[in-house]
């Protein structure tokens, strides 16, 4: 048993549940984390996408009614069908947008400057969110229409440049578009699900080469690490929504576009990604 091994995927499993789905980014965070435990080689990027699965369970755990209730009522009640259809809907835009241009954005975008831009331009973006009036149109996940879902993907959509974050910009889109805090944040959760599940999959066929039976107690670490911290996280941010606004996340992303470019600088962190 590798138990330094053990300990790095038990750190970057916890930094990508925690990660996640707050409006931060995790593809930073875990760049500067396997940079700092020496594990940003190919087999760690690929740890990287296995450990997601694990985030990924831990909303479907926290959500498990509300996705049975949906599933069991496909096709023959309302709410469901609008929830799966604005679903399907929402994931298109980055699925599509992602095969299009996904070795493009990777050849170019995944730089530290970039990156450092993405973090400091989302913690503007949050700011101004926050200041402007916030006219509340559609108070729930199940107010949500067909356009609603489409502008949402489309924000979502930004996430394929590093650094911006999946969920900041699917929920800061959602409060931009009149949904309240909650449901902006619900639906970035339920939205997390097939986007996640369908880039996990595809990175794991594209990287199948890498797969080996004896990183197998490493992945259960780092997948467990990582179910955890997520399903706190999440608990913890809907309770954090329902009396604070996301303006420290603003603060908190410039601080770390700001760490970026000056441990780049320095040469301290390759923050540099290799497709």
């Amino acid at each position: 048993m590798d138990v330094p091994l053990l300990f790095k995927a038990l750190i970057l499993g916890v930094v990508e549940g925690l990660t996640e789905f707050l409006p931060i980014s995790s593809t930073g965070h875990l760049i500067l984390a396997g940079d700092l435990l020496d594990f940003n080689d190919d087999r760690g990027k690929l740890f990287e996408i296995v450990i997601q699965s694990g985030a990924i369970l831990a909303v479907v755990w926290e959500y498990r009614a509300r996705i049975l209730g949906v599933a069991r009522g496909l096709g023959r009640e309302r709410l469901a069908n609008r929830l799966a259809l604005n679903l399907l809907i929402a994931f298109l835009p980055l699925a599509i947008l992602g095969l299009l241009f996904k070795k493009t954005i990777e050849a170019h975008l995944f730089q530290p400057l970039p990156v450092a831009l993405a973090f400091i331009a989302g913690a503007a973006v949050i700011l101004w969110a926050e200041r402007r009036e916030h006219a509340i149109r559609v108070p729930s996940v199940d107010d949500m229409s067909p356009l609603d879902a489409l502008k949402l993907g489309l924000a979502q959509a930004l996430a394929l440049i590093p650094g911006t974050s999946r969920s900041g910009a699917t929920i800061i889109g959602g409060l931009l578009f009149g949904l309240s805090r909650r449901a902006a944040t619900e639906f970035s959760f339920f939205l997390a699900i097939p986007t996640l599940i369908a880039a996990t999959i595809y990175q794991l066929y594209k990287e199948r080469a890498l797969l080996s039976a004896d990183d197998l107690g490493m992945w259960m670490t780092g997948f467990a690490a990582a179910f955890a911290s997520a399903f706190l996280c999440v608990r913890w941010l809907l309770r954090f929504i329902s009396s604070h606004d996301f303006t420290p996340f603003a603060w908190y992303r410039a601080a770390f576009g700001i760490v970026i470019l000056i441990t780049w600088h320095q040469g301290g962190v390759e923050w540099t990604v290799s497709p």
